[in-house]
């Protein structure tokens, strides 16, 4: 199977046209016997990926103090403390805003009440609430951890789509990744990986390529 996969990495990457950007490789996987009606099939997991994904990931802090200076520090995109929250609590077009342009919430955990109430109504829907820590959590760690961790979901249809990489990585790297998302369907699915109908890759503005 890794080589069939990396096959469709190198095919996929040669179809591909040139572009000003790099662009990042997504994997849609089509599931078979999977009943979405049932909540425990809805999976929403977290996949930290061995070779990154090779793409810039968008991070939010929310916290205050000593924590809200080390994250600011470490590289955090975005630093929301306390007075903030509250203005976003009142703003909710700047909060849609920001819901929708990053990519993980992390939040000081005795601010979580106040999150819950002013973000809640925003980062809930799209599954975004934030991983609460403590205010001694070492921010740099936190960073380097999910910039390099995916979500896979499965909601409304039996498929998952979900980056795995970028252009500029090798067909073995790829291939990595993705073996690291059967791993975790093979965890959380009734028959594992082996309830996967069909995969296909493809670029960002590039052609789909079938992998099985």
């Amino acid at each position: 199977m890794t080589q069939v996969i990396e096959e469709a990495v190198k095919k996929v990457k040669e179809d591909s046209k040139p572009r000003n950007f790099t662009q990042s490789i997504d994997v849609v996987m089509t599931i078979n016997d999977l009943d979405i009606n049932k909540p425990e099939n809805r999976l929403d997991e977290e996949v930290l990926l061995p070779n990154g994904r090779g793409k810039d990931v968008k991070i939010a802090f929310i916290a205050e103090g000593e924590l809200a200076y080390q994250a600011e520090q470490a590289g955090a995109d975005l630093v929301i403390d306390k007075e903030r929250l509250e203005e976003l609590g009142k703003n909710r077009q700047e909060a849609k805003k920001i819901a929708n342009n990053f990519d993980f919430f992390v939040a000081q955990s005795d601010l979580m009440p106040t999150v819950g109430r002013f973000l809640g109504p925003v980062l809930g829907p799209r599954k975004k609430m934030p991983k609460p820590i403590p205010a001694s959590a070492n921010p740099e760690t936190i960073l380097g951890r999910l910039k390099n961790t995916i979500k896979i979901r499965v909601k409304d249809q039996p498929m998952i789509q979900t980056i795995v990489g970028s252009e500029d990585m090798t067909e073995e790297q790829v291939s990595e990744n993705i073996d690291a998302i059967m791993d975790v369907l093979d965890r959380k699915l009734e028959k594992g990986s082996k309830q996967i109908k069909a995969m296909y890759l493809k670029t960002t503005m590039g052609p789909v390529t079938k992998v099985m």
